[in-house]
């Protein structure tokens, strides 16, 4: 039957769409593989191989040069935090898909906002007060490093047009040095994306298969046996022979019930001893998470139970509060001799609306509070703003003030930073405030300083202070909201101030036979001990699956209320690259941002693949992983 002319074009429309689609896929692909290569580049023009860790910062600082980087003393010590004891080359690639390089545009536009009378030059010495006062301060050597070269300074100015050129020239010939090594050497060669490096016929391995423990569900026993008279010995590990490689994972998950657990009795409460902190999750320009991290005491054994849930501050008319549908997790650790072998004890698994708890009990001695988010909601998103607030004003005196707006937030943020809930911020609750706003702390003499000119009862800052603090530096600037408005986007909020990349949280810990104690000790990003533990806990409760044909590869799915999380271990002695697609999942959030991706596993160890949350909760949502073995 001959088709209409309508239907011709229908399967037209759709052939077109298909191919489009098609051709944007291997687009992805290859630009993917591209930006694995270069990493390569990068961590082999430091490092022997890309199986060996990044063993210290300076180590870290170089192999982000040579990847076109230049990274301050703050970007490091973000990713080396003072947990951290290495880096492998899966956790380099995700802090470069983190930092992006910065563009001759973006630094053009740096120096214009202090090239006020637009001469193309800065003055030395306005140059010399700007780099070692304000923001993340550089020391004066490293000004006059800069100020000396010839090529872009002259009669005490900096000509910053030629300095931009030649920042971008050196950073892209890091790049380039490290590729035309990475090309140049044969046996780097062979450490291509996906595949293995050569060895000599007498260093071949063949890795013994593991026997999986009898909780693992196996699709298949088989084996893949060689062709009939082949008896070579296999040029790759078995981890990598030609087999079919994949696990394929489906989970149907209902609309969200918010699944109310009792917690804790009602009744047993009133009797129970109570100890709180806040905290919050901010997210970094970069997209990475960092949080508050506490150690909780115990005089003695006792019952206990511990919750977490986002903190509710003032809800404004018309507003929405994006951070109390972020997901929330606390991870407790027991400490030992050394703060370096962490045990893990449990984590928040119960759920109540959106509270999460868990209830057991613990010995006598010091535990470690760890909060996670997987990050599905709280990440980077388009702004959508067209205008700023204000934040300050001129009175009919002349004189500046806060906008009422400006006050609202300032009261959310006192609010947020007040950890202990009393009303008032200690020295010490006030330096966790500055840490993040301007990576430095303030000292007791300072203090005394606040203290002479601010609001304080009890040697702490109240909330009256806290508002004349933010008014002098709006004085100090003559009005210029500039700095202001630093501060409040390293807190979370943009510039309609809204708080949409930060998750204020409250921790409530209660103890049936003794007095609980819990105080923040840091504020940095996920540390090696959490990322373990979250991988633990996955291994503990989630199902199992074994590669067919690769029993070394086991993939972890792990289901909750409203988030599933899986986990790769490699057990073989050499690292697998991993092919994750979600391609077939419907109403799903992924943690790593991408339908398709790949992750790299070190030998003998294991991480996180990804989470997933529903898009919208009020839907059910479907969960199709399949994870592919990369040969």
């Amino acid at each position: 039957m001959a088709s209409s002319p309508e239907s011709d074009t229908s399967l037209s429309v759709q052939k077109a769409t298909r191919s489009e689609s098609s051709q944007a896929k291997k687009s992805q692909h290859a630009e993917e593989a591209i930006f694995y290569m270069n990493c390569r580049a990068a961590y082999l023009a430091v490092l022997k191989s890309s199986l060996e860790n990044i063993k210290s910062k300076e180590q870290l600082s170089l192999v982000l040069q040579q990847a076109g980087r230049n990274p301050s003393q703050k970007t490091v010590n973000k990713y080396w935090t003072s947990q951290t004891t290495t880096l492998n080359f899966d956790d380099f690639c995700t802090i470069l898909k983190q930092e992006k390089p910065a563009t001759k545009t973006e630094l053009l536009e740096a120096f214009r906002k202090l090239d006020t009378d637009n001469t193309g030059c800065i003055l030395h010495d306005e140059l010399y007060q700007v780099l070692t006062m304000r923001g993340e301060r550089m020391s004066r050597d490293e000004v006059s490093s800069i100020l000396k070269q010839a090529d872009f300074n002259c009669s005490g100015k900096l000509d910053y047009n030629k300095f931009c050129d030649f920042y971008m020239a050196t950073s892209e010939q890091c790049c380039k040095t490290a590729r035309e090594k990475l090309e140049v050497d044969s046996r780097l060669r062979q450490q291509q994306f996906g595949s293995q490096t050569e060895t000599s016929s007498s260093e071949r391995i063949t890795l013994p298969v593991s026997k999986p423990s009898p909780r693992i569900s196996r699709k298949t026993d088989h084996k893949v046996a060689p062709a009939k008279g082949d008896s070579r010995t296999p040029s790759r590990p078995s981890s990598a022979q030609t087999c079919k490689t994949t696990v394929s994972t489906t989970i149907t998950m209902g609309a969200s019930s918010h699944r109310n657990t009792k917690l804790i009795e009602p009744d047993a409460m009133k009797e129970w001893q109570w100890a709180q902190s806040k905290g919050c999750f901010y997210l970094e320009e970069d997209g990475e998470i960092i949080s508050h991290k506490y150690k909780l005491r115990l005089p003695q054994r006792s019952a206990v139970c511990i919750t977490i849930k986002p903190l509710n501050v003032r809800k404004v008319e018309g507003k929405s509060c994006p951070w109390l549908s972020v997901d929330t997790a606390l991870y407790i650790l027991k400490e030992n001799e050394t703060q370096e072998h962490l045990q893990l004890v449990s984590f928040t698994e119960q759920q109540n609306k959106e509270m999460f708890g868990w209830k057991g009990e613990l010995g006598s001695g010091v535990y470690w509070l760890l909060p996670f988010t997987t990050g599905c909601r709280l990440k980077k998103v388009k702004p959508q703003i067209t205008g700023e607030a204000k934040l300050v004003y001129r009175g009919e005196d002349g004189d500046l003030a806060l906008t009422k707006e400006f006050r609202a937030a300032l009261l959310d943020i006192f609010e947020t930073i007040d950890l202990d809930g009393n009303g008032l911020l200690s020295l010490e609750e006030y330096n966790f405030f500055e840490l993040r706003t301007s990576g430095e702390k303030c000292d007791e003499e300072a203090w005394a300083v606040c203290k002479e000119n601010f609001d304080m009862k009890k040697n702490e800052l109240t909330r009256q202070g806290f508002m004349d603090l933010n008014l002098m530096e709006a004085n100090d600037r003559e009005g210029d909201p500039s700095d202001l408005w630093v501060t409040l986007l390293s807190l979370g909020y943009n510039k309609a101030l809204e708080m949409t990349e930060a998750c204020p949280f409250v921790i409530d810990v209660y103890a049936e036979k003794c007095k609980p104690r819990i105080k923040a000790m840091y504020l940095e990003a996920g540390s090696w001990q959490l990322n373990r533990a979250v991988c633990k806990s996955v291994v503990n409760k989630g199902e199992a699956k074994v590669m067919d044909g690769c029993e070394n590869i086991i993939i972890y799915t792990y289901k909750a209320g409203r988030r599933i999380t899986s986990v790769i271990e490699n057990k073989s002695e050499n690292k697998v690259i991993i092919h994750v697609n979600n391609e077939q999942s419907k109403n799903c959030l992924s943690s790593r941002g991408l339908t398709v991706f790949a992750v790299e596993v070190a030998p003998k160890s294991m991480m996180v693949s990804q989470h997933v949350m529903p898009l919208n909760e009020q839907e059910e949502w479907l969960y199709n992983c399949v994870h592919s073995l990369v040969r």
